[in-house]
């Protein structure tokens, strides 16, 4: 299953929670079976591509009936990773990374926030919503004992690569970079950009 996750094109793997999330209120609903043509009303995605896309992973509908909503479900939160415990480690405890850590909904997508990191003195050493602050120079003692493999990244532009470089040396496998800042890592080490401002620009620029 890695290698073929590997395989799979980044905008596919992108529209995969949207499938999953009107799936995830079809179950609620008790909708037993859904259609490629019912979810793409829902979602604006074409029909063809759902059906592609979830062939990428091996989930096929059947003639006429399309797919079972709870086996569709469950396959959807298999391979992207929902189903199985990530722990991750949060530098930058400032208003962003305290969001993050109270946001009890990244358990359910599979997302353990286990402790944060931060330089101020008035945070170290206290927590936020039961996850302990400790001092961002302890980050490379702790991480490992922490079974941490990702690191999210909540601190200001200019010392987001520095933050990055000693999350690797740490250990960690992945980073979840919230700044704006391009950061390098390397090629064994994945990074997803969440860019709050970045996201902000486009809907300006799409509403003028």
């Amino acid at each position: 299953m890695n290698q073929k996750r590997d395989l799979i094109p980044e905008p596919a793997v992108r529209r995969l929670p949207w499938y999953l999330a009107y799936v995830h209120l079809l179950r609620e609903r008790n909708v037993e079976y859904v259609s490629s043509t019912q979810i793409a009303r829902e979602i604006k995605v074409d029909a063809s591509q759902i059906a592609k896309d979830l062939s990428l992973i091996d989930i096929k509908g059947k003639t006429r009936i399309g797919y079972e909503v709870p086996l569709l479900e469950h396959k959807l939160e298999e391979f992207l990773g929902f189903r199985r415990g990530h722990r991750a480690v949060l530098v930058g405890a400032g208003s962003l990374g305290r969001a993050l850590m109270q946001d009890s909904g990244l358990m359910q997508y599979g997302l353990e926030i286990v402790a944060a990191f931060d330089v101020d003195p008035r945070l170290i050493g206290s927590e936020r919503s039961g996850i302990p602050i400790y001092d961002v120079g302890r980050l490379d003692e702790l991480c490992g004992p922490l079974d941490a493999a990702i690191g999210i990244v909540t601190v200001p532009v200019e010392h987001a690569q520095a933050t990055a470089d000693a999350l690797i040396v740490a250990g960690v496998k992945a980073i979840w970079n919230f700044t704006p800042y391009r950061i390098s890592v390397p090629e064994d080490v994945v990074v997803t950009n969440t860019s709050i401002y970045a996201h902000l620009a486009v809907m300006y620029n799409r509403m003028s």
